[in-house]
């Protein structure tokens, strides 16, 4: 007897919604919303969100035979100038893996314009939707709105389909332009368990609803009569499954733009959104499955991955070579720098970062080349095997945001930590510039998770303690005409030196040279030179010699000059009156500046910036400036010390008026008259 199933399904829903959500269709744009100039609580937006209203469901899916999710997106936008044609070109992006592959469509993608009182509409054509692959795990589809022009209404609809039944994404209700309206809602069996995590400082209305549905599957058998040969017949049945699903709706009405500000690690990190983590599974008849909800629980689920903790435990492909390179090395330290150095010439970062194996370590070292989890995890397996207690670091990069809530996503990526008398030592060999506790910046993140090989964690810092260094050295001479001749030699330590080593890494020296002399103020550079390039224990330095001939001013027969010339800041860059979001300057950091200056003969001073300490609260930090005259010569001593990495948002008007003094202090004049 041959059977073939064949599912059918009818679904019954029963929900009155109680939200005070709006009426929006797609396709009735007004002529006020075309007439309208500029947006009437934003004056400066370029564009404006006029809605956005977006669904995902898990329901039944009868090709896939289980649950799947569909999310269902309708966006409306307004275009008041030509800044805001960016707004035109949207792309969403989706999972393109061998076995993993969901689907984005667009459609109903129309521009509205209003052309002599009348609103005309252009439809958008194939040619301007089109794929782009962004790496081996994603792509994403784009399109291209035809006909924007300033007071265009764009809009659109959407739909990602994806075969999981785990996945909802997470939502935004803020842009980079104002929001008026902006509504999202889940639809969730009763068979699933998700924790919603706000996040941000605006927050969005919510109602949940309950309501009763049903699927009903209709199985086909078919059978043959009186024995083999004979008729067929067709037997139907079905089977329906009732269950309660679970519908919230979230609604923000009327949130700002998400305006950028200087020194803040990520702006997502403050955008308002809602995001969705699975935290239990019940099937009908099945067991009860729980999902990571806790830090320890989701670090011990990594760290059970074939591709994390067993990765660790390999040891054969490289033990011939570690043999040789560890041999007279007695000390931590020189165990820590041979094979920190070995993987980082040997196995070269691809570019992806992930905390577990992609290639797994026997392949990336063979290969020479490997993801941020093949190489660190090598080098912790190594760090073992020479006998030191080390161990990996479970993190968030700054690119990916901060690790707010449990789950598996919120990291990103993993380093090295060596257990030491004076702490943890934190290692990457993915970056040939890193050396012990100086990660790259992307790692730089708040906290991240050592994880032990018992699978017990516990969270460390990230943040450096050390201050990193940059010295400047400057002794130039005036002649009587303003023309400045002078000698600089400067100096980075620790971060500062990784930043600079990299800056200038595979550029050559008469482009970076061109981009240094148009920065400093049109000088001319010359006698330029490295020292320590290569030595990255030592401090980076350059020096050069340079001339500028408008350096300083002549006024009246007087000179005046600022004393830091082409190092002068000039502007605060912290210029809103208030903000929301914490300064993050990635690490404490001291700028020195040790100046001389020779007067041309037949000048003397007239006038010195008065000498000025300025101390922030909790020895946050101190900006120090004092000059002194001795002969035709003047020393100026200058220091701006920050040693807090982050200052709250409570701290800003401390941090705002810190800034706005020593600014007006470093572009004080020294004035020279004519004796």
């Amino acid at each position: 007897m041959k059977l073939i199933k064949i599912f059918s399904i009818s679904i019954v829903l029963l929900i009155v919604s109680k939200t005070t959500a709006q009426e929006f269709k797609l396709g009735k744009v007004s002529v006020a919303e075309l007439e309208q100039k500029v947006h009437p609580k934003d004056s400066a937006a370029p564009a404006a969100i006029l809605y956005k209203r977006g669904r995902t469901r898990i329901e039944y899916d009868v090709s896939e035979g289980g649950f799947a999710t569909m999310a269902d997106v309708e966006v409306r936008i307004k275009v008041y100038k030509k800044e805001g044609y960016e707004w035109a070109n949207q792309a969403v992006w989706y999972y393109k893996q061998a076995n993993f592959v969901e689907k984005v469509t667009f459609s109903d993608a129309y521009t509205y314009n209003l052309v002599n009182g009348k609103v005309e509409k252009t439809k958008l054509k194939p040619e301007g939707i089109f794929d782009e692959v962004l790496n081996k795990f994603k792509a994403q589809k784009k399109i291209t709105m035809p006909n924007v022009k300033e007071g265009s209404v764009i809009e659109f609809k959407y739909t990602i389909k994806s075969p999981s039944d785990r996945i909802i994404r997470e939502w935004n209700f803020q842009e980079a332009i104002p929001v008026n309206y902006s509504e999202f809602g889940t639809n969730i069996p009763e068979y699933y368990v998700f924790n919603p995590r706000q996040k941000g400082y605006v927050f969005p209305k919510m109602s949940v609803e309950k309501g009763p549905r049903s699927i009903i599957i209709t199985t086909k058998e078919r059978s043959n009569v009186g024995g083999f040969g004979g008729p067929v017949r067709t037997d139907f049945s079905t089977d329906k499954y009732e269950y309660i699903e679970t519908r919230t709706t979230y609604i923000a009405q009327n949130f700002p733009a998400i305006k950028e500000e200087s020194f803040v690690n990520n702006m997502d990190n403050y955008v308002s959104s809602v995001q969705h983590e699975l935290a239990m599974i019940k099937y009908p008849n099945s067991q009860l499955k729980m999902y990571s909800t806790d830090w320890e629980s989701v670090v011990k689920t990594i760290y059970d991955y074939e591709t994390f903790g067993p990765e660790l435990n390999k040891t054969g492909y490289y033990e011939d070579d570690l043999k040789a390179l560890l041999a007279g090395k007695n000390t931590p330290e020189e165990k820590i720098w041979v094979i920190l150095n070995h993987v980082k010439s040997n196995v070269k970062w691809n570019g992806y970062t992930g905390y577990d194996c992609d290639n797994g370590v026997k392949k990336a070292y063979k290969e020479k080349t490997g993801n941020i989890g093949d190489i660190n995890l090598m080098l912790t397996s190594m760090l073992r095997y020479a006998g030191l207690t080390a161990n990996p670091v479970l993190l968030s990069t700054r690119e990916n945001g901060i690790a707010l809530f449990p789950n598996r996503t919120a990291f990103d990526y993993v380093v090295a930590a060596v257990e030491t008398p004076q702490g943890n030592l934190l290692l990457d060999a993915s970056n040939k510039f890193s050396t012990p506790n100086i990660l790259p910046f992307r790692t730089i993140n708040w906290t991240g998770r050592l994880i032990r090989k018992d699978g017990t964690s516990e969270e460390i810092e990230l943040t450096p303690k050390k201050a990193s260094n940059d010295f400047v050295f400057m002794i130039y001479s005036i002649d009587a005409d303003g023309k400045i001749s002078g000698k600089t030699k400067r100096q980075y330590t620790d971060h500062m030196a990784m930043i600079t080593r990299e800056k200038i890494d595979g550029v050559k020296e008469e482009d970076y040279l061109e981009k240094l002399e148009n920065k400093s103020g049109k000088i001319e550079i010359s006698d330029y030179s490295r020292t320590n390039e290569k030595d990255i224990l030592l401090p980076a330095i350059e020096t050069y010699a340079f001339t500028g001939n408008d350096l300083c001013e002549i006024i009246g027969g007087k000179i005046y000059i600022s004393p830091m010339l082409f190092f002068t800041n000039d502007k605060n860059p912290f210029k809103q009156e208030v903000r929301e979001y914490p300064v993050d300057f990635g690490f404490p950091q001291m700028d020195k500046f040790n100046i001389t200056i020779q007067i041309p003969d037949g000048f003397a001073v007239e006038t010195l910036p008065a000498p000025a300490t300025i101390n922030m609260e909790d020895n946050a930090g101190s900006f120090k400036f004092n000059v002194a005259a001795s002969g035709n010569s003047l020393q100026v001593i200058i220091s701006n010390q920050i040693n807090e990495a982050i200052f709250s948002a409570e701290k800003y008007e401390m941090l705002k008026e810190y800034y706005k003094t020593m600014i007006a202090k470093e572009t004080e004049k020294i004035v020279l008259k004519r004796i």
